[in-house]
């Protein structure tokens, strides 16, 4: 425990600091004013409160009073917490008043009792400890609900997470889905939805193994996220080795904009595929639908559209984009 002793008179901090060593407190500061208290704290590059647990502050000092000195050391957050005991001549009492609505907890008179010194110490010092106690609980439980709200927010993000490719899974999709689609109806905005499929993946798995099957989903997962740049857009992962891309406020030109650098980025990964009779590499087939959704329009038309037009794509020979109503 730290003791600060603020008395102008050499002979009464002196007096004050061997009645403490006596009483087992040995970590004693002294100083002579309460200017020279701000110097000796501005000098440290961050003062906190450990390096003060009391402060015995005589009521008469040179420049500052004591009253002045312990508003002022309460105005600083790492004092805020200290307990300020006032040292007052018996002919100073009138003061005392002002000097607890300066923040001091209890006064002492002038030569303090040495039992009273070693009580009201110990009260003061006690009340220390507690208030750091509860400080430090605290501290505890707004970290730990800082960790539980990190927690949380990694749940909250796996549960909309495909735990293979990293990108929005089926129910993340969905759920996004139902708002942009109302939100599509309320501003008559168009909305694309596009289908994307990758060209003979059951051969792909059976040539190379379940293994590189998994290591393909993620590299073509991550070629179509590369593929969108707008935030109000949504890749998912739709089931299997079938994408969905969501595009709100889109045109046809705007999804077909999209889909087109979607396959290219897929075909920029380069993935040999021996047995797909679409293309050397891994491919993808894409299908477009955009509509204009009017009330009581249901979203499952625009899906059934992007998928109709996925089917053409396979049918007329996989590694091509078909958009609905061409």
């Amino acid at each position: 425990m730290n003791i600060l002793i603020v008395d102008d008179s050499a002979v009464s901090r002196t007096f004050l600091t061997d009645m403490l060593h006596e009483a087992g407190y040995d970590n004693i500061i002294q100083a002579e004013s309460m200017e020279e208290v701000f110097a000796m704290f501005s000098r440290m590059e961050k003062p906190t409160c450990t390096l003060v647990d009391l402060v015995l502050l005589d009521i008469h000092l040179p420049g500052k009073n004591g009253i002045e000195g312990c508003r002022e050391l309460k105005q600083i957050e790492q004092f805020q917490d200290v307990p300020v005991i006032i040292i007052s001549g018996l002919g100073q009492l009138d003061n005392l008043e002002l000097a607890f609505a300066a923040g001091a907890i209890d006064y002492l008179t002038k030569p303090p009792n040495r039992l009273e010194l070693k009580v009201r110490i110990g009260s003061a010092l006690k009340l220390k400890g507690e208030i750091d106690r509860r400080k430090a609980r605290e501290r505890e439980l707004l970290e730990m609900t800082a960790r539980l709200e990190e927690v949380n927010r990694e749940l909250r993000y796996r549960s909309t997470r495909d735990g293979l490719t990293g990108v929005a899974n089926r129910y993340a999709g969905d759920d996004f889905l139902s708002r942009e689609w109302l939100r599509a109806i309320r501003e008559q905005k168009e909305f694309s939805v596009i289908m994307i499929d990758i060209d003979f993946f059951k051969l792909y798995n059976d040539s190379h193994g379940h293994l590189k099957g998994d290591e393909c989903l993620k590299k073509v997962a991550a070629a179509l996220q590369r593929g969108i740049h707008r935030p109000a857009d949504l890749l998912v992962r739709y089931g299997g080795e079938e994408f969905m891309a969501l595009l709100p406020d889109t045109d046809p030109e705007g999804a077909l904009s999209v889909a087109m650098t979607m396959k290219e980025m897929v075909e920029r990964t380069e993935l040999q595929h021996g047995s797909s009779m679409a293309s050397p590499h891994v491919s993808v087939s894409i299908g477009i639908a955009t509509a204009r959704p009017g009330e009581g329009m249901p979203v499952e038309m625009l899906i059934a559209a992007a998928d109709q037009a996925l089917y053409r794509a396979k049918q007329e020979g996989r590694n091509r984009i078909c958009m609905a109503g061409d």
